[in-house]
Parts: structure tokens; C-alpha cells; sequence
């Protein structure tokens, strides 16, 4: 029997099981990361969304959804915009002095573009999802009814900015998501133009 020992050997034994016990550790920790990051499905519930507007005709409304919520985008009529003016009386909050908008859309019209309207379609008061409208004086809602959304569930109303009827159960206008514009035909829903959420 030799008493020789063999150091290159032992250095090789060495760093070859340092490197089998580091790819081992890299394997455990791979997983246990990963369980801490969002799922994909998690991402994209708050994830901007990119609307395709170049099909939306004066009057309609298409809805997507955005962190789970529907979000309406509705082409309004110059005809639409111009009654506008005429309901601050009967609004309670006409100049839309609440938090309901980003600051870009606190004009009359709620929104970057006259035109385009972007509102989350959740009711103010409870949570119920409002329906469009758009029709005048119908029989069920009064021969002042000039357009806008009507909840079904409690009976708030609406004008075609989103902004909400004096006297009614929900306390505030719907509220208008972060939004911006990518040319003329397309909206990020999400986040404003410097991507804010």
C-alpha cells in the first residue's frame, strides 16, 4: 500500500463535486424563484391593452377588458358632443372635479379626442355594469333623456361623458382608465403616453 496521496486527484474530486453541488443548489432555487414571480395569467390581467379603433363607427361602442373590468370605447356623434353643454345643470359633477380621470380628461367631453370616449363600465354605486343608451326620450327613461348609460340595477344615469345625474344612488361619474393613442387608429388602455399606469 502506497502513502502517497494523490493531490491532483483529490483537486479534481474536489471541484468536480463543487460543481455537481452548485448546479444541484441552481436546480432547487430555479423553482422556488420562480413561485414568487407573477403567473403569465397575472401579468396580463394588468397589463396595458391595445384597442383597434379603425372600425368603430359614429354611435357604437365596443368593450374590452382590462384588469378584469370592462372597459367601454364608444365613437361619439358631433351631434352627441354638442348636448353636452346643455346638462351641466342637472349633472353633480358637471366639470368633473373628482379623481375619476386622469387629469388629460378632465374637460367636458371626459377624454383625449371629443370623439372617442374610453370609461370603465362599472356603476359608481354598486358595482353593476351600466348599459349604452344612445336612443332620445326613451318611454322608460323620462322625455329628457338625451343619450348616455343607464344602470339597471339601482337606477343611476349617465350622460355620454360618463358623468354622473344629480340625485342618483351612485355618488360619482365613471371612472375614465389611463389612456393614450398610438396614431390615429389605436388606443393603449392602461397607461398614458409617458406609460404610467
Amino acid at each position: 500500500m502506497s502513502n502517497t496521496v494523490d493531490t491532483g486527484k483529490r483537486r479534481f474530486l474536489t471541484a468536480a463535486a463543487s460543481v455537481v453541488g452548485g448546479a444541484g443548489v441552481v436546480a432547487v432555487a430555479i423553482p422556488f424563484v420562480s413561485s414568487m414571480l407573477p403567473s403569465a395569467k397575472a401579468q396580463a390581467a394588468g397589463a396595458p391593452v391595445e384597442v383597434d379603433i379603425s372600425k368603430l363607427e359614429l354611435g357604437q361602442m365596443i368593450t374590452v377588458e382590462w384588469r378584469g373590468k370592462p372597459v367601454w370605447v364608444l365613437n361619439r356623434s358631433s351631434e352627441s358632443l354638442s348636448i353636452l353643454p346643455e346638462l351641466t345643470d342637472t349633472l353633480a359633477d358637471p366639470n368633473s372635479d373628482d379623481d375619476q380621470q386622469p387629469d388629460y380628461c378632465k374637460n367636458e367631453s371626459r377624454s383625449i379626442r371629443d370623439n372617442i370616449l374610453v370609461l370603465v363600465g362599472i356603476c359608481t354605486h354598486l358595482g353593476c355594469s351600466p348599459t349604452y343608451r344612445p336612443d332620445l326620450a326613451p318611454a322608460d327613461l323620462g322625455s329628457d333623456w338625451k343619450g348616455g348609460f343607464f344602470c339597471p340595477c339601482h337606477g343611476s344615469k349617465y350622460d355620454l361623458s360618463g358623468r354622473v345625474y344629480k340625485n342618483m344612488p351612485a355618488p360619482k361619474n365613471l371612472v375614465v382608465p389611463p389612456y393614450h393613442f398610438l396614431g390615429d387608429n389605436r388606443i393603449v388602455i392602461g397607461e398614458d403616453a409617458q406609460g404610467a399606469a
